[in-house]
């Protein structure tokens, strides 16, 4: 007998898993895209490393899988565990699309998805990372091998890039321009970053980012010391915590010999960066590269003056002389140089600061960032 419409089965929703390292990662950057997919439709699972933030993923209505992953692992019976760990919760939870974020993710969460036959995948390239901007060590002789694995993992799906830079770079390796998309980030909340009056008293620069050696620290510092030497009330204030996962991660120890040097303050992991950037002057981030660095949109919706470094990322985000300066990655001097332009020079950090809020409003939004995004998950499901 024909089905009524009554008695059809109901529509089932879309499953989207996505995988991401770490729980704060996904809460500080792809939160509000996880509940936006649920809100849309999509039935939204989140898989990462939980520490810290699984209660504020669980109580935003996400459900989580919590999935142990060194990121850092080197071991290739460690690696092969993980992957067939996450096959079995890939087969188990046959999801339409997985949305995997970073690089490891990329490359394991690629190769998982290949044993589910409906699934649809989006690859985000979030920055080449510590890999890719390292000159020694063990990057050297693992770059060749992750270009190898990611032409090959990456040639199916969509694959997200935050910079034109990369998305250069991954053509050169071999990947369809068509199957690349560019979303600027994770976009920035343009109501909770909002442009406030320049604080009463001596200026303050802040860094605020993971403590690790690529993302420009002992340039800060050193700059610091060539400031503070001609401008002696000027404050450096350095927010953020190492990461021992990470290769290139500052140790405490440097940490603590910087601030009781007394060339900068430490303000450790700061929850309300709003906050943060209404008692500062100018923000400063000397990285060796990025994919869309999100201190520096934040620091642009905030309207504050950014210097920052002429690599990918950093320059997506500063127009050099419109909202910022950009200097050499890698040269403590230049830096300094730069930012005593803006100490000195109130009224043109207010006006870098205005830029930079018009900036922010016209491509770094995150509702838009977001509706981007949906709309890839859409183009694959349709």
């Amino acid at each position: 007998m024909a089905r009524t419409p009554d008695d059809s089965p109901p529509h089932r929703r879309r499953k989207l898993l996505l995988f991401v390292t770490e729980d704060y990662y996904l809460v500080s950057h792809r939160l509000p895209l996880a509940v936006a997919a649920q809100a849309g439709g999509y039935d939204v699972t989140i898989v990462t490393r939980e520490r810290t933030c699984g209660d504020v993923i669980r109580d935003a209505g996400l459900r989580l899988i919590p999935f142990e992953n060194a990121r850092s692992s080197l071991n290739p019976f460690s690696d092969l565990w993980s992957l067939a760990r996450l096959t079995a919760l890939y087969r188990r939870e046959r999801p339409d699309i997985v949305h995997h974020v970073a690089m490891k993710p990329v490359l394991y969460g690629s190769l998982a998805a290949k044993s589910v036959r409906s699934a649809r995948v989006v690859n985000a390239i979030a920055g080449m990372g510590w890999l890719f901007t390292s000159t020694r060590g063990r990057a050297r002789w693992l770059r060749p091998i992750v270009r190898q694995a990611l032409r090959r993992v990456a040639a199916s799906g969509l694959t997200i890039v935050q910079n034109q830079d990369d998305r250069a770079a991954l053509i050169e390796l071999g990947l369809n321009p068509e199957r690349i998309r560019l979303v600027r980030g994770a976009g920035v909340d343009l109501d909770r970053f909002r442009p406030s009056a320049a604080p009463p008293g001596p200026p303050v620069v802040v860094m605020a980012t993971r403590l690790l050696w690529d993302k420009g620290a002992a340039e800060f510092v050193a700059a610091a010391r060539l400031v503070r030497s001609r401008h002696g009330d000027v404050r450096f204030v350095l927010a953020g915590e190492p990461d021992p996962l990470n290769p290139a991660s500052i140790s405490a120890d440097d940490v603590r010999g910087w601030t009781r040097e007394g060339v900068i303050e430490y303000a450790g992991f700061v929850t309300d960066m709003p906050a943060l950037l209404a008692r500062s002057h100018v923000v400063c981030l000397p990285s060796y590269r990025e994919g869309l660095p999100k201190s520096l949109i934040e620091a642009a919706a905030a309207g504050r003056a950014i210097v920052t470094t002429d690599v990918p990322g950093c320059r997506d985000v500063v127009r050099n002389g419109y909202n910022g300066l950009l200097v050499p990655p890698r040269s403590a001097g230049e830096l300094a140089g730069a930012l005593e332009q803006l100490i000195v020079n109130p009224a043109l950090r207010d006006e870098m600061g205005r830029h930079g809020r018009h900036l922010a409003e016209l491509q770094f939004g995150q509702d838009g960032i977001i509706r981007q995004t949906l709309a890839l998950y859409d183009e694959l499901t349709a």
